[in-house]
Formats: C-alpha cells, sequence, structure tokens
C-alpha cells in the first residue's frame, strides 16, 4: 500500500478564473511523525505508521510499548540497515522508556505534529486532549468492547466456533476480541453447551507449539486485573460457566472464562484485556 501511495500523492490542478493562470494543489511532508504503540502488536502498529509516514517524507519517532522493546529496536535495526543502503539516514528514530516520562513528552513537543498512539481508551483521551491542545494532530486506535450477536435461525457450529476463537484467540488481548455475545433465547441453551465443550478443548501453553490456541497474558498485573473482574462480575450476579482460574505453570497462564451474566452487569460496559466472554440473551432482534 506504502509502495503504491508513494506513486499516487499528487495534488489537483484546477483552471483558474484568471486568464493565463492555473490552480496547483501540492501536498508537503509534516515533518516528524510520533508512534506510540502497545504490547499486542509490537512491531505491526509501528510499521502500518513509519512506511506510511516514509512515504510522505515524514520521519518517526518511535515509543514502544515497556512490556515489548526488544521486538522494536530489532525491528528499528532491520529498517535503518535497508535505508543506509540508499543512504537514508535517521529516518526512524527509537525512544524507550516509561509513559509518565517519555510518553508525556512525546505527547506534548511541538516539533512532532503528529501524533498516533495504540492503547486504552484512557490513554487515547489523554493524548487527544494534549496533542489538540497545542494544535497538533492525533491518530488513534484504542479498545474494544465488541459484541456478537447469534439469532433464532444461526449455525450454532459455525457461530461457537467463530465467538470462541474471538473471545480465545490470543488470550483476549486484542482491541478486536469478542467479549460478549446476545444470543437468541431460544437457542442459547444449545450455543452455550457448544461454547462449554470448545472451552474444555482448548489448549493452553506455549502458542509457538502446535496445536496451541491460547498462550499467556502478557504480565501478572494482567492475571490480577482478569481476577479482579472475575470478582466484580460475581458480585454483580454473573454466573462462571467455565474457567477463570490460573494454571499452575510458569508464566501468566489463564483458564478462559465463560459467563452467563445478566444485564444489570456494568462490567459488560467496559473492557477487560483478559479472555472473559459474557453471554447474554434477548427475546426479539430489537432488544438485542
Amino acid at each position: 500500500y506504502a509502495t503504491g501511495l508513494s506513486r499516487t500523492i499528487a495534488g489537483k490542478t484546477l483552471m483558474s478564473e484568471r486568464a493565463g493562470h492555473r490552480l496547483v494543489e501540492q501536498w508537503h511532508p509534516l515533518g516528524a511523525v510520533g508512534v506510540i504503540s502497545a504490547f499486542n502488536f509490537p512491531v505491526a502498529v509501528w510499521s502500518w505508521n513509519a512506511i506510511v509516514a516514509l512515504a510522505c517524507g515524514d520521519s518517526v519517532l518511535w515509543k514502544p510499548s515497556l512490556k515489548a522493546p526488544l521486538t522494536a529496536i530489532a525491528a528499528t535495526k532491520i529498517a535503518r540497515a535497508v535505508l543506509q543502503k540508499f543512504g537514508v539516514e535517521d529516518a526512524f528514530g527509537l525512544v524507550i522508556g516509561t509513559d509518565a516520562e517519555i510518553g508525556a513528552a512525546l505527547v506534548d513537543d511541538r516539533r512532532l505534529p503528529l501524533v498516533s498512539a495504540t492503547g486504552s481508551v484512557r490513554m487515547g483521551r489523554a493524548v487527544q486532549e494534549r496533542v489538540h491542545a497545542r494544535f497538533g494532530r492525533s491518530l488513534l486506535e484504542l479498545g474494544g468492547n465488541n459484541a456478537v450477536c447469534v439469532l433464532g435461525d444461526a449455525d450454532l457450529a459455525l457461530a461457537s466456533r467463530a465467538i470462541a476463537f474471538g473471545a480465545v484467540g490470543t488470550a483476549g488481548q486484542r482491541c478486536t476480541s469478542t467479549r460478549r455475545v446476545l444470543v437468541d433465547k431460544s437457542v442459547s441453551a444449545g450455543l452455550i453447551t457448544r461454547l462449554l465443550k470448545i472451552y474444555a478443548q482448548v489448549k493452553i501453553g506455549d502458542p509457538l507449539e502446535d496445536g496451541v490456541l491460547m498462550g499467556p497474558l502478557i504480565d501478572d498485573d494482567a492475571v490480577t486485573t482478569m481476577m479482579r473482574a472475575l470478582d466484580r462480575a460475581r458480585a454483580e450476579g454473573c454466573d462462571v460457566l467455565f474457567g477463570g482460574a490460573r494454571v499452575e505453570r510458569a508464566g501468566s497462564y489463564v483458564t478462559p472464562a465463560l459467563l452467563k451474566t445478566p444485564r444489570a452487569c456494568t462490567l459488560l460496559r467496559e473492557e477487560t484485556f483478559a479472555p472473559i466472554l459474557y453471554v447474554m440473551t434477548y427475546d426479539a432482534f430489537d432488544e438485542a
């Protein structure tokens, strides 16, 4: 995409109402672009920004997540080695540090007219307010709280597989992870039975091994956050049908949780970055 874009960044040429004149529209590089990336896609998010920025004539300053710094160092070394072959120096910069120190400095720096940030909604709101306060531009990719709606005539075998993969894949650590299921009451028992069967067969372990569907959470703090969310869910009337426990092995491993959930559960409105799936029933589609 970026290669093609580099051949198409052309402005318009328009006729003018003044004789012997024409109007030309030109696009100019912004300058330096700041990129703040999250741990779950430690290279992809940077590359989506950096390669397009490079095609547009912009340099990039990258602040990766402190939970995944080594991939950022490796990717930057590879990219710099390629650019140096073509006489391009210092197009890609890398700075590693805390959000409070490095992240805040990057967001507030007027030398970065555009800041692209990936992370939570809370983080994105703070970045947007600070960047816009200095009349900069922000590009945000934030959290999600996605729902699957299962109708009464759905193919439950297909629906259950899609739901389980969306909820369990990458241990629920994607902004596109499935977190809620709204299912027609007439087929809810059948869907839950199928989901329980799938969840019981999920192989948990090293994701580099064949057959493993679910790897670990990023760290012990993520496990603690998940357990606190489950405690709150139980207090709000949720019934944990499966999982939601630590796995006794080295690393931050858990079993994926499947919850039968009342509508009054306020946790439904929040994103927990972990494999927790809330299942609710409805009587009519409009109600869902």
